[in-house]
């Protein structure tokens, strides 16, 4: 039986186009909400997306007995002034990959955070490993249960040399938010860079924390005895930008987004270029041109292009979904690799039943023959980045398709389908 909302009905075959203000990015508001634990007193972020896993981790903190409130400029005041020792609610931790970001507030306040095991989208294996022992080298002592880790602290985090064995987004941020407060110095060595990490860097500093590097894959970090408030403006989330760019490009809708940030989108307009797909920055301004006709460039020597994955600033793992179903509505063949997870392409099956030419070489690898003709299909969405391809499926097909789980796809999207149909877009939730 499926919950009400919880659903999406789209027709497809209408142009999406328009003009689009980005949200914040995701990924930098998770880890930004969390460092408001290593300060007393009221922090302010500025465009937080309104999407559930930011709410998820605002309910998981309200159980630590911060307070937050939405401020008339729209801004979120964030105050862990009577920061609590209790532990949160495992169900409700578990709900969200995003709740270990907790443990450097938690730890540095408190001396102690238990917290579940990290939750969130079932795209393949997930290490937390790396965040362990960067944890560990600076000083928690942990004990993991089946449910849960219990992690302990005496005294302050100790500066340390780290070097992490992969560079893993919220390893990188935990690792940063406790050396920001350790004493001595600390080194992070094959550190992510990606302009969420970044971005939650710039908060640190904001708050008085001297971090040398930022942008680079090497962290130089002087740890300070504590952390004062401070205001920080999220930055624009170049993953939905970049979902937004494919779906105008397939639609053949005539789209402008602003602001955006250059740097975060010369990766991705080089792959969707490949695509066919034309992006054009002017300025803050990102113009997609209308009635595009998507080919697919190969390679010298007639070779299969490639589209796979990278550390930043690589091709982002979040938009393999997306690119994979751009090129079913590209003429010509693409390799799809997807490297870091092994189930991220496991929702091809799906734009298989619509019609499209997909060849599943292996849990990493598929080949894209296009274009295809998608018809309309009832289909599942089994997390948020193949929810939100399979909603840019739906756009593009012929007739009326049904999109199950809605709410995965609302994790990491704020309200998409009411944006969407702004654009022109034909979706409604029921």
């Amino acid at each position: 039986m499926s919950i009400a909302g919880d659903r999406f009905v789209v027709v497809g075959g209408r142009p999406v186009g328009g003009t689009l203000v980005p949200a914040g990015n995701k990924n930098e508001a998770l880890p930004a909400l969390a460092a408001a634990l290593l300060a007393r007193g009221p922090c302010v972020l500025e465009n937080v997306p309104d999407i559930r896993d930011v709410r998820t981790l605002l309910d998981i903190m309200a159980e630590l007995g911060v307070a937050a409130a939405s401020r008339a400029d729209g801004a979120l005041e964030l105050d862990a002034s009577d920061l609590a020792e209790r532990p949160p609610s495992l169900d409700l931790g578990a709900a969200i990959r995003g709740s270990f970001l907790l443990a450097p507030g938690l730890l540095h306040r408190t001396g102690r955070a238990v917290l579940p095991r990290p939750g969130g989208d079932r795209i393949g294996r997930r290490r937390i490993d790396t965040h362990l022992h960067a944890l560990r080298q600076l000083g928690a002592e942990i004990e993991a249960s089946e449910r849960h880790y219990d992690l302990r602290l005496a005294g302050r985090f100790r500066g340390g040399d780290i070097f992490l064995d992969e560079a893993s987004v919220m390893a990188t941020e935990n690792a940063v938010m406790a050396a920001a407060v350790a004493d001595g110095r600390t080194r992070i060595a094959n550190a992510a860079s990606e302009p969420h990490v970044q971005g939650l860097c710039r908060l640190l500093q904001a708050m008085g924390a001297r971090i040398d590097g930022v942008g680079t894959n090497v962290l130089h970090i002087e740890g300070v005895a504590e952390l004062r408030p401070a205001r920080h403006r999220i930055g624009p989330d170049h993953i939905e930008i970049g979902s937004f760019v494919a779906i105008a490009a397939m639609t053949g809708g005539e789209l402008r987004i602003a602001p955006v940030v250059a740097d975060d989108l010369r990766m991705i307009r080089m792959v969707f270029a490949r695509l066919g797909v034309r992006a054009e920055l002017e300025g803050s301004e990102l113009f997609v041109p209308g009635k595009q006709e998507l080919v697919v460039q190969d390679d010298q020597g007639g070779a299969i292009p490639k589209v796979d994955d990278a550390p930043w600033p690589g091709f982002p793992s979040d938009l393999t979904s997306i690119a994979l179903v751009l090129a079913t509505q590209a003429r010509g063949t693409v390799l799809i690799h997807e490297k870091m997870f092994e189930n991220r392409l496991f929702f091809v099956d799906r734009l298989i039943s619509m019609g499209a030419r997909v060849v599943l070489c292996d849990p990493h690898r598929a080949i894209v023959t296009g274009p295809a003709e998608l018809q309309a299909e009832t289909l599942s969405s089994p997390d948020i980045r193949a929810g939100m391809a399979l909603v840019a499926a739906a756009l593009c097909a012929r007739g009326r398709s049904v999109i199950m789980n809605a709410h995965q796809v609302d994790r990491g999207y704020e309200r998409i389908d009411e944006r969407l149909r702004g654009l022109g877009a034909e979706i409604v939730r029921t």
